[in-house]
């Protein structure tokens, strides 16, 4: 059993790490205080090659790997956690239009997404549910024999301020539930879309924002794969993209970790460094034993990707874990820090804070939970 990476992942690892060193980190309580993100963000992911990873190379993109894709998003979560989101967007996006769209479409998508003149958000959650997402009620309405228009709203949608391009999961008929729904890849910035930014407690540069449609137009041309299926595609999606969040979210917990034992390592109490109290020494042993276990969870579920192998267990299992072991990491930091990291002026809090939202991105732990139950012991014996 190989635990390495590869000398093309160390390589990625070393430039955006440098990458982000330089272009990230230093801004990132700024972006944070100012509730957006600052102008060349965007275009500096981009050029970096960050949205073009999981586009295929005859498509402008990379075309790299679910593991190196893993790598380099946990080299920028060390950097700013919301400063991922672009990024996961842009992979996300991209593979259900490569796994799902036509020729056609791929040829007129991915090469935007690839080289960030589209910046996409994925559209699913809606005022009136959030786990239950087969639960869809934006309606595509007949505006002729081949078009729709989107009527509804959609909410909690991370990058809604900045994206320019959304897939949008709406209902194209009474069929019950999932069967009824279909990815829509379309233009946001429209005339028939209206945002508002949410206030939140973490992820504040994110643009977490509602969209409501008010007769969007879209076409047959836009449809991503066939109508009626785009609940089961978005949620394949999902099994991919748990995993990058998750080890997301222990990139953040393993920084703010690293702050603590240095502070045990040089803070002195009764004459003696705090790591020499068990009572310090041991909360940080449990933690990082806790983030090295959900790393390699998140990896193989990656692994098992890139292999064709079963992986929808290993990602819901990261997913629901790797948040909730790191939000426990941050505040066991913080609390190590004391004073110095309960403080606004260090960067631990705000980690804490952000790091809440992977709780609830992509999927809550109760429904992570819930994939995973089924999963061992069959929809017929789980909830």
């Amino acid at each position: 059993m190989d635990f390495s990476l590869t000398a093309d992942q160390r390589a990625l690892a070393e430039r955006v790490r440098t990458f982000t060193e330089k272009r990230i980190t230093p801004f990132y309580q700024d972006s944070d205080r100012e509730g957006q993100f600052r102008p060349d963000l965007l275009p500096e992911l981009a050029a970096e090659g960050l949205f073009a990873l999981r586009v295929p190379v005859e498509y402008g993109g990379l075309g790299l790997d679910a593991v190196s894709t893993g790598v380099a998003l946990e080299e920028l979560a060390r950097g700013d956690l919301t400063a991922c989101y672009p990024v996961l967007n842009a992979a996300l996006v991209a593979g259900i239009i490569t796994a799902n769209g036509t020729p056609e479409q791929r040829a007129r998508w991915l090469p935007a997404i690839a080289r960030g003149d589209a910046v996409v958000a994925f559209c699913m959650t809606e005022p009136s549910h959030g786990t239950d997402a087969a639960a869809v009620k934006l309606r595509a309405e007949p505006n002729g024999p081949h078009d729709w228009r989107l009527v509804g709203e959609k909410t909690s949608i991370m990058l809604g301020a900045y994206a320019t391009h959304g897939m949008i999961f709406a209902r194209t008929s009474d069929a019950p539930r999932a069967r009824g729904v279909t990815a829509f890849y379309a233009r946001l910035d429209d005339q028939h879309v209206v945002r508002s930014t949410l206030r939140d407690l973490g992820s504040r540069s994110g643009g977490r924002s509602t969209l409501v449609f008010d007769g969007l137009p879209v076409q047959v041309s836009d449809v991503v794969g066939e109508t009626g299926l785009g609940f089961a595609q978005g949620m394949r999606g999902f099994d991919y993209s748990r995993a990058l969040i998750a080890l997301m979210a222990v990139s953040v917990a393993q920084a703010a970790l690293d702050d603590a034992i240095s502070h045990a390592q040089h803070r002195r109490a009764f004459e003696k460094p705090l790591g020499q109290f068990q009572g310090i020494a041991f909360p940080l042993a449990e933690c990082a034993t806790y983030l090295h276990a959900a790393r390699l969870v998140a990896y193989e579920a990656l692994w098992r990707n890139d292999a064709g192998l079963e992986h929808r267990l290993a990602a819901n299992m990261a997913k629901w874990w790797a948040p909730k072991v790191a939000v426990e990491a941050t505040h066991q930091a913080l609390l190590t820090l004391g004073h110095f990291g309960y403080s606004e002026e260090q960067p631990i809090a705000q980690r804490l804070r952000d790091l809440i939202g992977t709780q609830l991105a992509d999927g809550t732990a109760n429904a992570t939970k819930l994939v995973v139950a089924r999963e061992l012991l069959g929809r017929e014996y789980a909830p």
